[in-house]
This record gives C-alpha cells, sequence and structure tokens, in this order.
C-alpha cells in the first residue's frame, strides 16, 4: 500500500518533465501527505497536461452517502481496479499521474513500528499511477474532486520491507497512461529495482497532521537492500 508520501518538487521540475501548461507557481514542501490530504495532481486538460489539486481519498461520482460514511480508498489495487464499482469509471475515463518526491513504508522492529523513507536515486520526481473522480455533495451541491494511487505487488527491492508499492511510471509512459482511450493494463506492473534508494527515518513520521518538515526524510543509518 501507499498511505503516507512527500511532494518536494519545484513546479518546473514537473512542468520541464511533462510539458504542462499553466503558469509557474511556488509549490510548498510537503514532507508527511497523508489520506484525506489535498494533493498535487497531473490531469489531462484538452490534449495537454495540467497540475491541479485532488483530495487524496477518491469519492466516486456515484456515491449518494456523506463525505464521513466513505471507506478508505486512498489506494486501489492494480489487480482489480478495473472491476471495482469505486474505481473503474476513473480507470476507463479518468487516469491521472500523482508526482511524489518519495514514499514511506513502514516494517515492525521489537515493539516499534519504524518507517522507511523510498525516493528516486535520480533525484526528480515519481510518477504514482492513479484515477480520480468528482463528486457533488448531496446536502451542500458542493462539488469535491478526489484521487488515488494505484498500488501493486513490490518489486524485488521492496519487498523486503513490504509486499505492495505505488504503481510508478517512466516519464516516457505518463502521456499514454492519462491519454489512451483504452487504459494501458500493461503499465500497472512493479516499477524497474534500480530506480529507488531507501533508509529508515524518524518515527515522527507515524504522527500523522503533527509532523511535516525536512528531519522527516534525514536517514537515521545506511541501508542496503538486497535486489
Amino acid at each position: 500500500m501507499c498511505g503516507r508520501f512527500t511532494q518536494l518538487y519545484t513546479w518546473r521540475e514537473v512542468h520541464d518533465a511533462l510539458d504542462l501548461i499553466g503558469t509557474n507557481r511556488n509549490l510548498p514542501a510537503r514532507y508527511n501527505v497523508a489520506p484525506t490530504d489535498p494533493v498535487d495532481v497531473v490531469v489531462a486538460r484538452g490534449d495537454k497536461l495540467e497540475l491541479s489539486m485532488r483530495r487524496w481519498g477518491l469519492v466516486p461520482s456515484w456515491w449518494k452517502k456523506s463525505l464521513k460514511e466513505m471507506p478508505a480508498t486512498f489506494n486501489a489495487r492494480a489487480e482489480t481496479i478495473a472491476d471495482k464499482p469505486m474505481f473503474r469509471t476513473g480507470f476507463r475515463h479518468k487516469r491521472c499521474v500523482i508526482p511524489a518526491s518519495g514514499f514511506y513504508e513502514w516494517r515492525s522492529e521489537g515493539k516499534i513500528k519504524q518507517p522507511y523513507y523510498f525516493s528516486g536515486r535520480s533525484g526528480g520526481p515519481l510518477w504514482m499511477a492513479g484515477v480520480w473522480d468528482d463528486w457533488t455533495d448531496p446536502v451542500s451541491a458542493d462539488t469535491l474532486l478526489s484521487c488515488t494511487i494505484i498500488v501493486g505487488e513490490a518489486n524485488r527491492f521492496v519487498t523486503s520491507l513490504h509486499d505492495r508499492m505505488p504503481i510508478l511510471l517512466d516519464t516516457s509512459a505518463v502521456r499514454s497512461w492519462i491519454f489512451n482511450e483504452t487504459p494501458h493494463e500493461d503499465l500497472l506492473r512493479p516499477a524497474s529495482n534500480e530506480i529507488l534508494q531507501v533508509w529508515p527515518v524518524s518515527t515522527d513520521v507515524n504522527k500523522v497532521g503533527k509532523m511535516d518538515d525536512a528531519h522527516l526524510i534525514e536517514a537515521l543509518r545506511p541501508i542496503q537492500l538486497a535486489i
């Protein structure tokens, strides 16, 4: 799964990698993004790409109950996304990419739930495959835009810490994922073992909503995972 991640890039980094439309703007560094937070999302605007905002935790357009009654939908399984009612409309018609600088996974070590931080070895953004949808609140009539991150089986590099990981797309595959009329299910596979690096970080990451600064991604010690 992917339950926490970071967005630490500049608008220019994302713009130059994906040829976005829109004007340059300051993007705040975010070290502890959690479910239900608003997140940066790359979506289609006509035949172009733009950086927009969505709630992390998808609410499908057909949802008739309140937002509080919505189950956890911050991740969608790659193996079932095409068929699950929660996600299948987004999968067919509203695919997106959630840029990330890294993501966290946890491992129980004695009595400690130890977080580990995965980031790209290149230093650039990671492109997490996702889908989005729009929902109208039946009481307020407000429209909510939301998204989910697609997760699949972990590659060999990640599997010693967790058996699932986000679907990470190559930069060259982003437009194909978002624009193709028929979604490329063959893109929903584990990322190459060589693109990530990892290290243990402070358990302060575990404090949702209370900690969000650079010390959260500082390495406690080096680590070498077998590939």
